[in-house]
């Protein structure tokens, strides 16, 4: 074992950036592997070499999961976590020997870089025939009422709460100034069998103290919630989405889905009937107008990501009184790298600059042709497993992508000469690995791609005036092969279906969307 010094790294990491490095399994080689660190990013910054293995994720020992575990394990710690380190020739000495690997012995050393993020967090616990599983004390000199006796396997225990956790809010109210009479009255007065606790382990309780922070449910973590608000990424049909949009103002508020088509790009995605909508690419439109909410949708042009929440889980959050965009903010900044292929990757909205402003009057793609430095090209391919379309993420500043005119949320059209649009993500990367040291993208950003696509223009690089990547290429070409697709004659886009809003009725307005 003397050879065996695993180091700890807690990495942090920026909403809708990653950790900087790739996760890799490879063949005929042993362990979860750290491959194309990110220069300057939190993992190279934090001490992670090339080659180096991942022995445990949060304390849990993976050295034995496959790919799929490990990677969920990442996905799941939300923005910050923290790994057990052991350097290449370590791990391979220790394989070799037959060293256990999973024996915590010996003392790791820590790195100094930044710790995980400390959250308060929601527990919801649903009441069984023996009660919730846990007590409420006090102590006589200590401000605050704090959790005791929680039954290993009970309600409490199974939502997250563990013993010396303080308690800050009961169903939404904070109750920090509140007496333990008061507090048991107020459980038992609540009627129903479910109660929402925001709590606060110790460590995250000085944490706040020291920065004189007030806390509240809108920093939490949500990973402790049994149910889960749904992400809905929409590609618009002939006729529109194929939902329709209600604003309850009187029974219910929000907005909410209604008269699901069979069939169509809503259905097909998972929006159910009454599910409210929380958010439009990344948004929260609870406080927005119905027609605010559909110019919102309008404006998102072929493609749109939703965030909607059924009626279980919409009272969950009510209870509360917490919104669900909480679960969104925590899914943006557990995106991760191109390898974490199972990782869900929400898009950030969109920053309009000045420069894409510019060109959007022209409405054309552009050809990025780039040449492989030693870090790599220097952007992240955000895509989701199995469905097509992928997006330019984290371009490195002065980086070879940053230089050749890449730019955060372009959409990739082409790989080396090769329509890409209905590829999926795995196949993308597939083709950018395989293309050695240079590598040209023909991307557009979304503005332009979505106008195009409306207009029915192909994108190629003809918009440009370039000629074929084959003619580029290939030396000697037969005339009869340099055939090139023409761009399609602009047609105006299909008015989407709308139903007009309802005058007789004044508790609701629709919209066909």
């Amino acid at each position: 074992m003397a050879g065996y010094k695993p180091k700890v790294i807690s990495l942090t990491k920026r909403p809708g950036h990653s950790f900087g490095f790739y996760l890799r399994v490879e063949y005929a080689v042993d362990g979860h592997l750290i491959r194309c660190l990110e220069m300057g990013g939190p993992a190279e910054l934090a001490g992670m070499k090339d080659g180096d293995r991942i022995l445990r994720v949060n304390g849990t020992f993976v050295d034995g999961l496959s790919h799929s575990e490990a990677v969920d394990m990442i996905r799941n710690s939300g923005a910050s976590v923290t790994f057990h380190i052991l350097d290449e020739a370590s791990y391979e000495q220790a394989k070799a020997t037959g060293v256990n690997l999973s024996d915590p012995q010996s003392t790791p050393v820590a790195n100094s870089g930044a710790k995980p993020a400390l959250k308060p967090k929601l527990c919801y616990l649903v009441k069984s025939s023996s009660g919730y599983g846990f007590s409420i004390r006090s102590v006589n000199g200590e401000q605050g009422l704090f959790m005791t006796e929680v039954i290993r396997g009970g309600v409490a225990d199974r939502a997250g709460v563990s013993a010396n956790d303080r308690l800050v809010e009961f169903n939404g109210e904070n109750v920090e100034g509140s007496t333990h009479d008061q507090v048991v009255d107020k459980i038992k007065l609540a009627g129903g069998s479910t109660i929402m606790f925001l709590l606060v382990d110790e460590e995250t309780d000085r944490h706040f103290q020291n920065k004189h922070m007030k806390i509240g449910a809108w920093l939490a973590t949500a990973k402790y919630l049994p149910r889960k608000p749904r992400i809905i990424q929409l590609t618009k049909g002939p006729d529109g989405y194929g939902f329709l949009l209600k604003e309850e103002r009187k029974h219910q508020t929000g907005h909410f889905i209604k008269d699901v088509d069979r069939g169509s790009p809503a259905d097909k995605a998972g929006v159910k009937e009454m599910d409210r909508l929380v958010a439009v690419d990344g948004k929260e439109v609870d406080r927005c107008s119905h027609q605010q909410v559909v110019d919102k949708i309008r404006q998102s042009g072929n493609k749109c990501f939703l965030l909607v929440v059924d009626k279980d889980t919409d009272q969950m959050y009510k209870q509360g009184q917490v919104s669900p965009i909480v679960f969104l903010e925590e899914i943006k900044g557990s995106n991760s790298p191109p390898s974490y292929r199972e990782a869900l990757n929400f898009p950030a909205p969109v920053k309009p600059s000045t420069h894409v402003q510019s060109r959007k009057e022209e409405l054309k793609p552009k050809l990025c042709k780039m040449e492989k430095a030693s870090t790599g090209y220097g952007f992240h391919l955000n895509g989701i497993q199995g469905v097509s379309g992928n997006h330019i993420k984290e371009v490195v500043k002065g980086g070879v992508a940053d230089r050749a005119d890449l730019e955060d949320d372009d959409i990739v059209v082409e790989v080396n000469g090769v329509n890409v649009e209905q590829s999926s993500h795995d196949e993308v990367v597939e083709m950018i690995r395989s293309s050695g040291s240079s590598l040209e993208l023909l991307v557009a950003s979304e503005s332009v791609y979505d106008q195009l696509q409306a207009k029915g223009v192909t994108i190629t690089r003809l918009l440009l005036g370039e000629t074929s990547y084959a003619q580029v290429h290939t030396a000697d070409t037969p005339e009869e092969e340099e055939r090139h697709e023409e761009a399609r004659p602009e047609t105006p886009p299909e008015a989407a279906r709308e139903r007009t809003p309802s005058s007789s009725s004044e508790e609701s307005v629709d919209e066909r969307l």
